[in-house]
């Protein structure tokens, strides 16, 4: 039984991974020739009513497939090892193929049609992810993830509602010629208000670190390369609407106040998984972000070098939590790097890479991604925004590094970490060598005619001091010898805030369901147990009951009584038939 379910996962591993290189070599040969396929395939025709299906087919749907099915495979392979306990380990690998091609569904498709069905598959398959594990705080989780999603599900169907006008539902063909008319930018407010729920962006943020209720590998696929980034793809393809436009501005401000949220809420979390999922959420708001602004291709570039070393953060984190017997409080961890010194070293590039350390996958996009923002017209709070930021996301790196490497291990003595599990070793070490060379492969894919961004030396070097500023502030503020007093104490106010992602987990649960349940409540006490029981069934009930008891006790076997009743009776009937006669 075992053999076949690891057969299982190496045939799944190896056909995704097939497919995965063979795309990533079409799609350079698209890249080269500037090629777009657009394929109708005619599925049922009846009389004079056809169902077509259509796909698009350029560089950046292969490219992006690709990625996902790279990163899909290594996630299959690594769950071999990972859900080896796991008596359904089959059932699990069907839901991730089955969220991977609803992702393919949702990467090809230029039809609004198309991509409700892989947005809806990705919704229902992440819910069924979400609560695997079958627990309170899982189903919690999975509520909250799905009823958050469905906000944009009904944006996207108001969108093609609202596409019955043009005649067609393959947006692609209207978004050049009809740009700037009133009713294209309606379906790309609608579109811009699902995307913001898929890509988690305020005020729907609280759903993606509630998400880590679902096992290790589903976080590394989901929280890197499919689910969270199918609301930026999707604003990729609608680019043209946002340029020059207030909605555009508006995303801009909210995806700014996403990224610093979650990059301020990472500094106070503790729970080693939602840190990864706070920093991804910082990413998601970098890519809304620079999208805003009309660099679109600069986004789908960090959307792939994010993928690659998230997807190996998450897996790293993954091994970690496995060895330490499920334990991912990281106060728990220290001094990691002596009993899984390889699993450690991933974890570090991973890091440096998410940080923006030069020559590794993070740094091409990240460091485009700010000379451009210097570079670009734009208000004073928005390059604060972008520049504290990403001073943020190194200050809880290397607050993580911090805790997790160094010091004392603070578990149990006799401590099971190792690094044997060739397994995952082998799916972190692939994804490693990724998140090294992806970045410089990418940008000379992408990017073959050479621009030259001409800042000033104290803007060009602006990031790079960001970054070094916010690794001291991190390592400061962690270092326990340097802050052995607890000040932090003194800001409990400022840290419940910040930690607690702005309330925004209270506000989108509580906050929304509150009101309506004590209305319920007091409706409740006032009718049904209330006046209305009072006056209506109750007091039918007792009354009806003490007349009854009263006769009984009038016909209790007393014969005195029944003789009188009964004479009584008589007279009264006598008395009637003299009167009737």
């Amino acid at each position: 039984m075992v053999n076949y379910l690891i057969n299982y996962c190496k045939i799944s591993f190896y056909f995704l991974i097939g497919i995965s290189f063979s795309l990533f070599c079409l799609s350079i040969k698209f890249i080269l020739k500037d090629l777009v396929y657009f394929i109708e395939w005619e599925i049922l025709t009846m009389q004079s009513m056809s169902i077509v299906m259509t796909f698009l087919f350029d560089w950046m749907s292969l490219m992006f497939m690709s990625f996902v099915l790279l990163i899909s495979s290594l996630v299959i392979f690594y769950s071999n090892q990972y859900m080896e306990e796991d008596y359904n380990i089959n059932r699990f690998i069907l839901l991730v193929l089955m969220f991977v091609m609803s992702m393919m569904m949702l990467i090809i498709s230029p039809n609004l049609i198309s991509i409700l069905l892989g947005w809806d598959g990705l919704g229902l398959v992440s819910y069924c992810l979400v609560i695997y594990f079958q627990n309170v705080k899982s189903y919690n989780a999975g509520m909250l993830t799905a009823l958050s999603n469905r906000i944009g599900d009904v944006a996207l169907l108001l969108a093609i509602a609202w596409m019955l006008n043009y005649g067609s539902w393959n947006y692609i063909f209207y978004l050049d010629l009809m740009g700037k008319n009133m009713e294209m930018m309606i379906i790309g407010g609608l579109v811009m208000l699902a995307a913001m729920t898929k890509s988690a962006q305020i005020p729907f943020s609280s759903w993606l670190p509630a998400a880590m209720a679902a096992p290790t590998p589903v976080s590394a696929l989901v929280h890197s390369s499919t689910l969270v980034t199918a609301g930026v793809y999707l604003l990729i393809r609608f680019n043209i609407l946002l340029v020059n436009w207030w909605m555009g501005q508006f995303l801009l401000l909210l995806s700014g106040l996403t990224m610093f949220m979650a990059g301020l809420g990472a500094n106070f979390e503790f729970d080693l998984k939602k840190i990864i999922a706070l920093s991804t959420l910082s990413q998601l708001g970098l890519m809304m972000s620079i999208l805003s602004m009309g660099y679109y291709k600069l986004a789908f570039f960090h959307l792939l070098t994010h993928a690659l070393f998230k997807a190996l953060l998450f897996m790293c984190a993954g091994s970690i939590i496995h060895n330490m017997k499920n334990s991912q409080d990281i106060r728990m961890m220290g001094s990691l790097m002596m009993s899984m010194p390889l699993t450690c070293s991933c974890f570090n590039v991973a890091n440096l890479a998410l940080c923006g350390m030069p020559f590794l996958a993070g740094f091409y996009s990240k460091d485009l991604i700010l000379e451009m923002v210097s570079l670009s017209y734009l208000n004073f709070f928005s390059f604060f925004l972008f520049f504290f930021s990403t001073g943020l996301t190194v200050c809880y790196s290397f607050r993580l590094v911090y805790y997790s490497m160094t010091g004392d291990f603070n578990s149990s003595v006799l401590h099971p970490l190792n690094d044997k599990g060739w397994i995952m070793i082998f799916s972190i070490f692939f994804l490693m060598i990724m998140a090294i060379i992806g970045g410089s492969m990418l940008s000379w894919l992408m990017f073959f005619n050479p621009a030259m961004i001409c800042l000033p030396f104290s803007l060009k070097m602006l990031t790079l001091l960001v970054c070094i500023l916010g690794g001291i502030t991190g390592y400061i503020l962690s270092n326990v010898k340097l802050f052995f007093m607890n000040k932090s104490l003194h800001y409990y106010n400022f840290i419940n805030f910040a930690g607690f992602m702005w309330f925004m987990p209270i506000i989108s649960t509580i906050g929304i369901i509150n009101y309506p349940l004590k209305l319920g409540l007091y409706s409740y006490k006032s009718f049904d147990q209330g006046w209305s029981e009072f006056f209506g069934a109750q007091m039918l009930y007792f009354k009806l009951k003490s007349y009854s008891l009263y006769l009984q006790e009038f016909q209790n076997n007393n014969l005195k009584i029944y003789m009188l009743s009964y004479m009584l009776w008589f007279i009264v009937l006598l008395m009637l038939i003299v009167l009737i006669n």
